[in-house]
Protein backbone atom coordinates (compact mmCIF):
# COMPACT_ATOMS: atom_id res chain seq x y z
CA UNK A 1 0.00 0.00 0.00
CA UNK A 2 1.37 3.56 -0.59
CA UNK A 3 1.79 6.29 1.81
CA UNK A 4 -0.79 9.35 1.29
CA UNK A 5 1.95 11.51 0.44
CA UNK A 6 2.57 9.47 -2.51
CA UNK A 7 -1.00 9.66 -3.85
CA UNK A 8 -1.34 12.93 -5.53
CA UNK A 9 -5.54 12.95 -5.41
CA UNK A 10 -4.88 12.19 -1.74
CA UNK A 11 -3.16 15.38 -0.70
CA UNK A 12 -4.81 18.18 0.94
CA UNK A 13 -6.12 21.66 -0.62
CA UNK A 14 -7.09 25.00 -0.10
CA UNK A 15 -9.94 25.42 -1.82
CA UNK A 16 -10.63 29.38 -0.97
CA UNK A 17 -12.34 29.07 2.92
CA UNK A 18 -12.37 25.21 2.85
CA UNK A 19 -9.51 22.94 3.58
CA UNK A 20 -9.82 19.87 1.82
CA UNK A 21 -8.30 16.70 2.95
CA UNK A 22 -8.10 14.94 -0.68
CA UNK A 23 -8.63 16.08 -3.93
CA UNK A 24 -11.31 13.34 -5.09
CA UNK A 25 -14.73 14.94 -6.07
CA UNK A 26 -18.18 13.39 -5.88
CA UNK A 27 -19.53 15.13 -9.23
CA UNK A 28 -23.52 15.96 -9.67
CA UNK A 29 -25.65 13.11 -10.65
CA UNK A 30 -29.10 13.39 -11.94
CA UNK A 31 -30.28 10.60 -10.08
CA UNK A 32 -34.36 11.18 -10.45
CA UNK A 33 -35.43 10.08 -6.65
CA UNK A 34 -37.14 13.50 -5.62
CA UNK A 35 -40.33 12.78 -5.33
CA UNK A 36 -42.81 15.54 -6.70
CA UNK A 37 -39.42 18.14 -6.90
CA UNK A 38 -38.82 17.41 -3.01
CA UNK A 39 -35.26 15.72 -1.83
CA UNK A 40 -36.38 12.72 0.10
CA UNK A 41 -34.83 10.95 2.61
CA UNK A 42 -33.02 8.59 1.63
CA UNK A 43 -30.68 11.06 0.09
CA UNK A 44 -29.34 11.94 3.53
CA UNK A 45 -28.23 7.84 3.23
CA UNK A 46 -26.49 8.14 -0.51
CA UNK A 47 -24.69 11.77 -0.01
CA UNK A 48 -23.77 10.73 4.16
CA UNK A 49 -22.12 7.33 2.34
CA UNK A 50 -19.71 9.29 0.07
CA UNK A 51 -18.80 11.87 2.61
CA UNK A 52 -15.12 12.15 4.28
CA UNK A 53 -13.86 14.43 6.27
CA UNK A 54 -12.41 17.08 4.16
CA UNK A 55 -14.08 16.33 1.05
CA UNK A 56 -16.35 17.72 -1.26
CA UNK A 57 -19.30 16.61 -2.80
CA UNK A 58 -21.64 18.27 -5.25
CA UNK A 59 -25.30 17.38 -5.00
CA UNK A 60 -27.20 16.67 -8.36
CA UNK A 61 -28.67 19.20 -10.58
CA UNK A 62 -31.46 21.10 -8.92
CA UNK A 63 -34.25 23.50 -10.17
CA UNK A 64 -34.31 27.20 -9.22
CA UNK A 65 -37.74 27.66 -10.59
CA UNK A 66 -41.04 25.93 -11.82
CA UNK A 67 -39.91 26.71 -15.52
CA UNK A 68 -36.73 24.80 -14.54
CA UNK A 69 -37.40 21.18 -14.58
CA UNK A 70 -37.02 18.56 -17.71
CA UNK A 71 -36.46 15.45 -15.52
CA UNK A 72 -38.68 13.33 -13.66
CA UNK A 73 -37.84 13.75 -9.90
CA UNK A 74 -35.58 16.19 -9.60
CA UNK A 75 -35.05 18.45 -6.81
CA UNK A 76 -35.62 21.85 -6.75
CA UNK A 77 -34.81 24.89 -4.45
CA UNK A 78 -37.00 27.57 -5.54
CA UNK A 79 -39.62 26.74 -2.25
CA UNK A 80 -39.84 26.66 1.05
CA UNK A 81 -40.60 23.15 1.72
CA UNK A 82 -37.80 22.22 -0.61
CA UNK A 83 -35.14 24.20 1.42
CA UNK A 84 -36.69 22.26 4.74
CA UNK A 85 -36.04 18.94 3.09
CA UNK A 86 -32.83 19.65 2.09
CA UNK A 87 -31.44 20.62 5.23
CA UNK A 88 -31.02 17.29 7.29
CA UNK A 89 -29.70 15.76 4.03
CA UNK A 90 -27.15 18.96 4.20
CA UNK A 91 -26.49 17.98 8.05
CA UNK A 92 -25.42 13.88 7.37
CA UNK A 93 -23.04 15.43 5.31
CA UNK A 94 -21.78 17.64 6.83
CA UNK A 95 -22.21 15.35 10.11
CA UNK A 96 -19.33 13.53 8.42
CA UNK A 97 -17.19 16.19 8.30
CA UNK A 98 -17.46 17.06 4.16
CA UNK A 99 -17.77 20.38 2.19
CA UNK A 100 -20.94 20.21 0.59
CA UNK A 101 -21.89 22.54 -2.50
CA UNK A 102 -25.10 22.35 -4.24
CA UNK A 103 -25.20 22.53 -8.36
CA UNK A 104 -27.91 24.64 -9.59
CA UNK A 105 -29.07 24.66 -12.90
CA UNK A 106 -32.34 25.87 -15.23
CA UNK A 107 -32.73 23.20 -18.28
CA UNK A 108 -34.02 25.48 -20.91
CA UNK A 109 -35.23 24.22 -24.05
CA UNK A 110 -34.16 20.30 -22.79
CA UNK A 111 -37.77 19.99 -21.56
CA UNK A 112 -41.50 19.35 -22.66
CA UNK A 113 -44.32 20.70 -22.18
CA UNK A 114 -45.59 18.51 -20.05
CA UNK A 115 -42.80 19.71 -17.07
CA UNK A 116 -43.55 22.91 -17.64
CA UNK A 117 -45.94 25.46 -15.40
CA UNK A 118 -49.53 25.05 -17.13
CA UNK A 119 -48.10 23.00 -20.42
CA UNK A 120 -46.61 26.38 -21.43
CA UNK A 121 -43.40 26.03 -23.94
CA UNK A 122 -40.04 25.94 -22.35
CA UNK A 123 -37.78 28.89 -22.30
CA UNK A 124 -34.96 29.54 -23.46
CA UNK A 125 -32.33 31.93 -25.45
CA UNK A 126 -34.07 30.76 -29.03
CA UNK A 127 -37.03 29.51 -30.61
CA UNK A 128 -34.98 26.14 -31.81
CA UNK A 129 -36.13 22.60 -30.90
CA UNK A 130 -33.49 20.22 -29.42
CA UNK A 131 -33.14 16.91 -30.56
CA UNK A 132 -34.57 13.73 -27.95
CA UNK A 133 -34.35 11.88 -26.78
CA UNK A 134 -33.78 12.96 -22.98
CA UNK A 135 -31.02 10.69 -21.10
CA UNK A 136 -33.67 9.40 -19.41
CA UNK A 137 -35.15 8.15 -21.52
CA UNK A 138 -38.79 10.08 -20.91
CA UNK A 139 -38.77 12.46 -23.34
CA UNK A 140 -38.70 11.24 -27.09
CA UNK A 141 -39.23 14.47 -28.37
CA UNK A 142 -38.27 18.10 -26.79
CA UNK A 143 -41.32 20.72 -27.01
CA UNK A 144 -40.40 23.83 -29.39
CA UNK A 145 -38.86 26.24 -26.22
CA UNK A 146 -39.97 30.05 -26.62
CA UNK A 147 -37.75 32.38 -26.77
CA UNK A 148 -37.11 34.68 -24.11
CA UNK A 149 -37.40 38.31 -24.24
CA UNK A 150 -34.48 40.93 -23.36
CA UNK A 151 -36.59 42.42 -20.40
CA UNK A 152 -37.13 38.88 -19.39
CA UNK A 153 -33.58 38.26 -18.36
CA UNK A 154 -33.10 40.09 -15.17
CA UNK A 155 -36.05 37.69 -14.06
CA UNK A 156 -34.78 34.85 -15.11
CA UNK A 157 -31.20 35.97 -13.64
CA UNK A 158 -33.64 36.87 -10.06
CA UNK A 159 -34.56 33.06 -9.54
CA UNK A 160 -31.29 31.76 -9.78
CA UNK A 161 -30.07 33.83 -7.66
CA UNK A 162 -33.20 32.72 -4.90
CA UNK A 163 -32.06 28.83 -5.59
CA UNK A 164 -28.51 30.51 -3.92
CA UNK A 165 -29.66 32.28 -1.37
CA UNK A 166 -32.76 29.64 -0.27
CA UNK A 167 -29.21 26.97 -0.93
CA UNK A 168 -27.44 28.87 1.99
CA UNK A 169 -30.45 28.63 4.05
CA UNK A 170 -30.26 24.85 3.92
CA UNK A 171 -27.02 25.14 4.88
CA UNK A 172 -24.92 23.92 1.78
CA UNK A 173 -21.47 25.89 1.83
CA UNK A 174 -21.88 26.93 -1.89
CA UNK A 175 -23.66 26.22 -5.33
CA UNK A 176 -22.47 25.83 -8.65
CA UNK A 177 -23.99 27.32 -11.60
CA UNK A 178 -24.49 24.31 -14.10
CA UNK A 179 -23.08 25.84 -17.67
CA UNK A 180 -22.91 22.64 -19.22
CA UNK A 181 -24.27 20.01 -21.34
CA UNK A 182 -26.64 22.32 -23.29
CA UNK A 183 -28.91 23.36 -20.65
CA UNK A 184 -30.18 26.77 -19.99
CA UNK A 185 -26.73 28.39 -19.63
CA UNK A 186 -24.87 26.69 -22.19
CA UNK A 187 -27.56 27.44 -24.65
CA UNK A 188 -26.97 31.33 -24.61
CA UNK A 189 -22.88 30.54 -24.24
CA UNK A 190 -22.98 28.32 -28.16
CA UNK A 191 -23.13 29.81 -31.64
CA UNK A 192 -25.36 26.70 -32.53
CA UNK A 193 -28.28 27.08 -30.39
CA UNK A 194 -28.08 31.12 -29.58
CA UNK A 195 -28.93 32.91 -32.85
CA UNK A 196 -30.19 36.69 -30.66
CA UNK A 197 -29.78 39.72 -32.39
CA UNK A 198 -30.23 41.97 -29.09
CA UNK A 199 -26.77 41.81 -26.80
CA UNK A 200 -26.89 38.31 -25.51
CA UNK A 201 -26.08 37.33 -29.20
CA UNK A 202 -23.69 37.38 -32.13
CA UNK A 203 -20.14 37.92 -30.57
CA UNK A 204 -18.74 35.22 -28.08
CA UNK A 205 -19.24 38.74 -25.02
CA UNK A 206 -22.48 38.52 -25.71
CA UNK A 207 -23.18 35.30 -25.23
CA UNK A 208 -21.21 35.28 -22.36
CA UNK A 209 -22.98 38.16 -21.18
CA UNK A 210 -26.19 36.14 -19.32
CA UNK A 211 -23.10 33.90 -17.79
CA UNK A 212 -21.44 36.63 -16.49
CA UNK A 213 -24.53 38.54 -15.36
CA UNK A 214 -25.27 35.70 -13.62
CA UNK A 215 -22.16 35.21 -11.65
CA UNK A 216 -22.29 38.68 -10.69
CA UNK A 217 -25.76 38.83 -8.81
CA UNK A 218 -25.30 35.40 -7.23
CA UNK A 219 -22.26 36.87 -5.77
CA UNK A 220 -23.63 39.99 -4.83
CA UNK A 221 -26.28 37.66 -2.96
CA UNK A 222 -23.78 34.90 -1.23
CA UNK A 223 -20.20 36.26 -1.86
CA UNK A 224 -18.06 34.88 -4.55
CA UNK A 225 -16.17 32.96 -3.02
CA UNK A 226 -19.16 30.18 -2.57
CA UNK A 227 -19.75 30.06 -6.47
CA UNK A 228 -18.21 27.34 -8.74
CA UNK A 229 -19.07 27.65 -12.46
CA UNK A 230 -19.52 24.37 -14.56
CA UNK A 231 -19.08 24.51 -18.33
CA UNK A 232 -18.56 22.35 -21.51
CA UNK A 233 -17.30 24.52 -24.27
CA UNK A 234 -15.96 21.32 -26.10
CA UNK A 235 -19.05 19.49 -25.63
CA UNK A 236 -22.10 19.35 -28.27
CA UNK A 237 -24.04 17.33 -25.55
CA UNK A 238 -27.83 17.84 -27.37
CA UNK A 239 -26.63 19.58 -29.98
CA UNK A 240 -24.93 22.37 -28.04
CA UNK A 241 -21.94 23.40 -30.52
CA UNK A 242 -20.06 25.94 -30.83
CA UNK A 243 -18.24 26.71 -34.13
CA UNK A 244 -14.73 28.43 -31.79
CA UNK A 245 -15.02 26.00 -28.93
CA UNK A 246 -11.80 27.47 -27.94
CA UNK A 247 -12.02 31.15 -28.25
CA UNK A 248 -15.43 30.54 -26.13
CA UNK A 249 -13.48 28.55 -23.28
CA UNK A 250 -10.51 31.06 -22.84
CA UNK A 251 -12.46 34.10 -23.46
CA UNK A 252 -15.34 32.84 -20.43
CA UNK A 253 -12.13 31.70 -18.07
CA UNK A 254 -10.49 35.17 -18.34
CA UNK A 255 -13.90 36.88 -17.94
CA UNK A 256 -15.08 35.18 -15.04
CA UNK A 257 -11.63 35.91 -13.21
CA UNK A 258 -13.15 39.57 -12.73
CA UNK A 259 -15.40 38.15 -10.20
CA UNK A 260 -13.00 36.03 -8.27
CA UNK A 261 -15.24 32.74 -8.07
CA UNK A 262 -13.60 29.72 -6.18
CA UNK A 263 -13.92 27.04 -9.37
CA UNK A 264 -14.67 26.58 -12.36
CA UNK A 265 -15.27 22.93 -13.92
CA UNK A 266 -15.20 21.18 -16.81
CA UNK A 267 -16.17 17.87 -17.61
CA UNK A 268 -15.23 15.73 -20.70
CA UNK A 269 -17.08 12.36 -21.72
CA UNK A 270 -13.41 10.68 -21.81
CA UNK A 271 -10.00 11.74 -21.33
CA UNK A 272 -7.23 11.42 -24.36
CA UNK A 273 -4.47 13.44 -25.65
CA UNK A 274 -6.91 16.20 -27.03
CA UNK A 275 -9.00 16.73 -24.22
CA UNK A 276 -5.50 17.79 -22.66
CA UNK A 277 -4.34 19.96 -25.39
CA UNK A 278 -8.08 21.36 -25.04
CA UNK A 279 -7.97 21.74 -20.82
CA UNK A 280 -3.96 23.36 -20.37
CA UNK A 281 -5.32 26.60 -21.94
CA UNK A 282 -8.62 27.12 -20.12
CA UNK A 283 -7.14 26.20 -16.99
CA UNK A 284 -4.14 28.74 -17.60
CA UNK A 285 -6.56 31.04 -18.23
CA UNK A 286 -8.38 30.72 -15.11
CA UNK A 287 -7.07 32.22 -11.93
CA UNK A 288 -9.08 30.40 -8.76
CA UNK A 289 -9.02 26.17 -8.42
CA UNK A 290 -9.84 24.04 -11.89
CA UNK A 291 -11.66 20.92 -11.46
CA UNK A 292 -11.67 18.48 -13.89
CA UNK A 293 -14.05 15.41 -14.82
CA UNK A 294 -13.00 13.76 -17.68
CA UNK A 295 -13.84 9.87 -16.81
CA UNK A 296 -10.60 9.76 -15.06
CA UNK A 297 -9.64 6.97 -12.94
CA UNK A 298 -7.02 6.44 -10.49
CA UNK A 299 -4.14 6.90 -12.53
CA UNK A 300 -5.32 9.57 -14.67
CA UNK A 301 -6.76 11.19 -11.92
CA UNK A 302 -3.28 11.07 -10.10
CA UNK A 303 -1.40 12.39 -13.09
CA UNK A 304 -3.35 15.26 -13.78
CA UNK A 305 -2.89 16.32 -10.04
CA UNK A 306 0.73 15.81 -10.50
CA UNK A 307 0.92 17.70 -13.70
CA UNK A 308 -0.83 20.46 -12.49
CA UNK A 309 -3.58 20.09 -15.23
CA UNK A 310 -6.06 19.91 -12.14
CA UNK A 311 -6.18 20.87 -8.75
CA UNK A 312 -9.10 18.65 -8.07
CA UNK A 313 -10.87 15.68 -9.89
CA UNK A 314 -14.04 14.97 -10.06
CA UNK A 315 -15.58 11.27 -10.43
CA UNK A 316 -19.45 10.54 -11.39
CA UNK A 317 -19.58 6.83 -11.99
CA UNK A 318 -17.23 5.51 -10.29
CA UNK A 319 -18.35 7.97 -7.11
CA UNK A 320 -21.59 6.45 -7.57
CA UNK A 321 -20.98 2.51 -7.38
CA UNK A 322 -18.29 3.08 -4.83
CA UNK A 323 -19.00 5.26 -1.49
CA UNK A 324 -15.84 4.69 -0.28
CA UNK A 325 -13.90 5.56 -3.34
CA UNK A 326 -11.14 7.93 -1.80
CA UNK A 327 -10.69 4.98 0.65
CA UNK A 328 -9.95 2.81 -2.20
CA UNK A 329 -7.73 5.01 -3.91
CA UNK A 330 -5.47 4.95 -1.25
CA UNK A 331 -5.62 0.89 -0.93
CA UNK A 332 -5.70 0.66 -4.46
CA UNK A 333 -8.46 -1.72 -4.20
CA UNK A 334 -10.57 -2.97 -7.20
CA UNK A 335 -13.88 -0.74 -7.85
CA UNK A 336 -17.53 -2.06 -7.66
CA UNK A 337 -18.99 -2.07 -11.45
CA UNK A 338 -21.67 0.38 -11.83
CA UNK A 339 -24.81 -0.26 -13.37
CA UNK A 340 -26.64 1.78 -16.16
CA UNK A 341 -29.77 0.43 -15.82
CA UNK A 342 -30.58 2.15 -12.43
CA UNK A 343 -29.01 5.22 -13.21
CA UNK A 344 -32.57 7.29 -13.87
CA UNK A 345 -34.40 4.87 -11.86
CA UNK A 346 -36.66 5.99 -8.82
CA UNK A 347 -35.53 3.63 -6.43
CA UNK A 348 -35.02 4.71 -3.33
CA UNK A 349 -31.95 2.17 -2.97
CA UNK A 350 -30.91 -0.23 -5.91
CA UNK A 351 -28.29 1.41 -7.70
CA UNK A 352 -28.36 4.42 -5.25
CA UNK A 353 -27.79 3.00 -1.70
CA UNK A 354 -26.73 -0.73 -2.09
CA UNK A 355 -23.25 -0.20 -3.63
CA UNK A 356 -21.09 -2.17 -1.06
CA UNK A 357 -18.38 -0.42 0.85
CA UNK A 358 -15.26 -2.37 0.33
CA UNK A 359 -15.58 -4.10 3.43
CA UNK A 360 -18.80 -5.48 2.15
CA UNK A 361 -17.27 -6.63 -1.00
CA UNK A 362 -14.33 -8.85 0.47
CA UNK A 363 -16.81 -10.36 3.21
Amino acid sequence: MENDEEIPLLTPFQLGPFLLNHRVVLAPMTRCRSYRSIPQPHAAVYYSQRATPGGLLIAEATGVSDTSMGYPCTPGIWTQEQVEAWKPIVKAVHDKGAVFFLQIWHVGRLSHTSYQPKGQAPISCSSKRAPGPSPSGDILEYSTPRALETREIPLLIQDFCTAARNAIEAGFDGVELHGAHGYLIDQFLKDGINDRTDGYGGSVENRCRFSLELVDAVAKEIGSQRIGFRFSPFSNFSDSADSNPMKLAVFLAEALNRYNILYVAEPKVKLSGEVESELWPVRRAFKGAFLAAAGFDRDSGNAAIETGLADLVVYARHFLANPDLPRRFQLNAPLNLYDRNTFFSHDPVAGYTDYPFLEESTG
